[in-house]
């Protein structure tokens, strides 16, 4: 769905202020030049992926190595460097009482130790031989991006651990051989203590890292990795305060999978990591390394050492074991679903044949330097919704992370219907996916921007009167799939103080459904403000049960300078602050969300793919961020009854918008997986 065209003049007189306390600091912060001679530059980082397909592993561990078929609750990564200390760690592992998965990256050199390994008690275990390359990071990465760490949502990261430097650095105290028996006894040494920890992480989803006792280091521990960070979170668009600075040392620690999971983002190859030199400090993997404290508190988590873990009741293994396999949603989440991937007669008619939104999509060029345009799509190619089996495994992935039901556009201009075949084929199917309508009620223009100039087919109350909508849309609505909450068909209006005299269509609608037999419906206006036809009275007194969020509908825009970010001379448009419309609705959603309304947050929005130079874009847009936004929707519906605890996030596939949650080949599926770390 598009938003209106946001004016140069109108943008400033509204955010001044915001631009200089905000937008200018977080563009100041991601736009430093990288010192020469860095292995992991942004610069070549963008030279080395041009035209190229990511893989960030080695190819043949997709046929040598494929997915457990029947993978445990809890993966453990174990990177072996010192053969000799594979059977203590190992016995230390056969003290988690949970059934797990045992992944080893093996840099030894030597084969490891299958009697040893089979001591640990994994449930399936898995070698992967790798070269001696980023110490025991570029190893979890290479994890990372293959996927196997995908299955759980709680991981144990170990390695061969002697640092004998430790006894002549100047600022830790303690031996190599004290601090590795530290993470031992800290976060395995017993079943009770390792249940205590995986217990309490899936009783607070505000705990994402565990280390040991001292294990904590802050800003004083940056060494000379900091230049090497600022090139890496510039691949997120990240911004951060280095004074902020907090990471589990010694790389041992309990983990958040989605954590991991999300370094898929950084698209590290092997190239981005130096030759092994006995460095100790200012290497990528250092930079990593600390990296994933500040990707984890960017993504909502907090960092405790086990003595500052508030543990809660202890929960014995089966039941644990039962419930990471079968998690509770904390909420339901709803997405926005785009139905234009396939050919229809009027869009050829208007741009010609063939086209679908993948021809908007695949002309578009970057206009800042670095910018992910075009998006391309990743495991579902550019698909055709004629296809069934299209619709079947974006309902297995949405199951998958959590997306409850999706909300197709519905387009509906004075009784005639476009784009009607992909939800219609989804209500004659057998696929158990739930769905639900908001009616996007504006003209179609030439401009993707509901308005008044360049009409295509326009929406002509004064021809077919809105009453007359919800006939139209009774098959739907009866439909055994069609999404309900308290027993009522939910019905969005995009747009529904556009409709004249809505009330007493409104109340229609509402006769119309009780007497066809679909009873109840939970009617909803789109959060859009009043500017854009939202509604400016009382929902109630309108008739309507509550809003939906649409982000960046009605949400705080910040823009930011384009210092530095090499944008192109002929860009004409806006580029705000994803970061900052981030803070600015976690301070909303904290302090005055309606009972009635639904909260959400946008992947993205970048619609350079429709607009090209004059596009609206919010930089700064990544995983962990959406993470740390969508669970802020999540506590503001924590308290509510289990039907109204829902979120909505913006959007599903909206790929000329850039709101995309299913997988790209810039991102994988890191947002589907930050959007179930969410909901978890």
């Amino acid at each position: 769905m598009p938003i209106r065209r946001i004016t140069r003049a109108g943008l400033q007189r509204r955010f001044t202020a915001a631009r200089t306390a905000l937008g200018d600091r977080i563009a100041g912060r991601t736009i430093k030049a990288a010192p020469s001679g860095l292995a992991a530059s942004f610069d070549a980082f963008l030279r080395r992926n041009e035209g190229a397909h990511f893989v960030g592993f080695p190819s043949k561990w997709r046929v040598d190595h494929p997915p457990f078929e029947a993978p445990a609750p809890i993966g453990v990564h174990l990177h072996v460097y010192y053969a000799d200390l594979v059977a203590e760690i190992c016995e230390q592992l056969a003290r988690i009482p949970v059934p797990f998965d045992l992944i080893v990256t093996n840099a030894s050199g030597a084969p490891v130790d299958e009697a040893a390994l089979a001591t640990a008690g994994a449930a399936n275990t898995r070698v992967l031989d790798v070269a001696n390359h980023g110490r025991d990071i570029w190893p979890l990465v290479q994890v990372a991006n293959a996927g196997f760490f995908d299955p759980y949502d709680l991981v144990m990261k170990i390695h061969t651990k002697k640092s004998e430097w430790r006894e002549s650095h100047g600022t830790l105290s303690g031996t190599g051989e004290e601090w590795k028996q530290g993470f031992y006894r800290d976060l395995l040494g017993t079943p009770e203590n390792v249940l205590d920890i995986v217990g309490t992480m899936l009783e607070n989803p505000k705990i994402g890292v565990v280390t040991s006792t001292g294990s904590i280091a802050r800003a004083d521990q940056w060494g000379g990795d900091e230049p090497i960070v600022k090139e890496l979170m510039r691949r997120l668009e990240l911004g951060y305060d280095p004074r902020d600075l907090e990471f589990p040392s010694g790389s041992i620690y309990w983990i958040r999978g989605f954590v991991l999971q999300g370094l898929r983002a950084l698209m590290l190859d092997e190239d981005d990591f130096e030759a092994e030199a006995g460095q100790i400090d200012g290497t990528t993997a250092h930079a990593v390394e600390r990296m994933i404290g500040m990707l984890s508190k960017e993504a909502g988590y907090a960092i405790v050492e086990r003595p500052d873990l508030e543990t809660v009741p202890r929960i014995d293994a089966d039941e644990l074991a039962a419930r990471l396999v079968d998690p509770a949603w904390r909420a339901r989440a709803m997405s926005f679903y785009l139905p234009q991937f396939h050919p229809f007669a009027e869009n050829e008619a208007w741009w010609g044949k063939g086209f679908t939104e993948w021809t908007n999509l695949s002309k578009a060029k970057p206009v800042y330097y670095g910018q992910n345009q075009p998006l391309l799509p990743g495991e579902l190619g550019f698909y055709d919704l004629r296809l069934d089996e299209i619709r079947e495994r974006q309902t297995e992935l949405a199951k998958a992370h959590g997306v409850h039901a999706f909300m197709y556009y519905y387009y509906w201009f004075s009784g005639q219907k476009l784009m009607e075949m992909p939800i219609e084929r989804l209500a004659e199917s057998d696929l158990d996916q739930p769905f639900c309508i908001m009616w996007a009620n504006e003209n179609w223009t030439r401009r993707w921007d509901g308005d008044t100039a360049n009409v295509l087919i326009a929406q002509e109350y004064d021809k077919v009167p809105a009453e007359q909508f919800i006939d139209d849309v009774m098959p739907l609505l009866k439909n055994e799939k069609y999404y309900r909450v308290d027993g009522a068909a939910v019905v969005a209006i995009y747009r529904i103080a556009q409709i004249p005299d809505y009330a007493r269509v409104i109340e229609h609608w509402r006769r119309r459904a009780r007497e066809e037999g679909v009873g109840e419906l939970h009617l909803m206006s789109v959060d859009v403000g009043a500017n854009f036809d939202g509604l400016n009275a009382s929902y109630m007194e309108a008739g309507i049960q509550g809003a939906l969020a649409f982000p960046p509908h009605n949400h705080q825009y910040v823009p930011l300078g384009h210092e530095g970010l090499g944008v192109v001379p002929r860009f004409n448009g806006n580029i705000l602050s994803y970061a900052g419309m981030c803070e600015a609705a976690e301070r909303r959603l904290a302090n005055e969300l309606p009972e009635t309304d639904f909260p959400g947050a946008m992947v993205c929005f970048d619609n350079t793919a429709r607009r090209q130079w004059e596009p609206d874009l919010w930089y700064g847009a990544n995983p962990y961020t959406f993470r740390r936004w969508m669970r802020a929707c999540v506590e503001a519906v924590a308290e509510r009854d289990e039907e109204h605890r829902v979120v909505i996030v913006n959007a599903w596939n909206e790929w000329a918008e850039g709101a995309v949650l299913e997988p790209t080949k810039r991102w994988g599926s890191t947002y589907l997986k930050a959007l179930r770390a969410a909901l978890l």
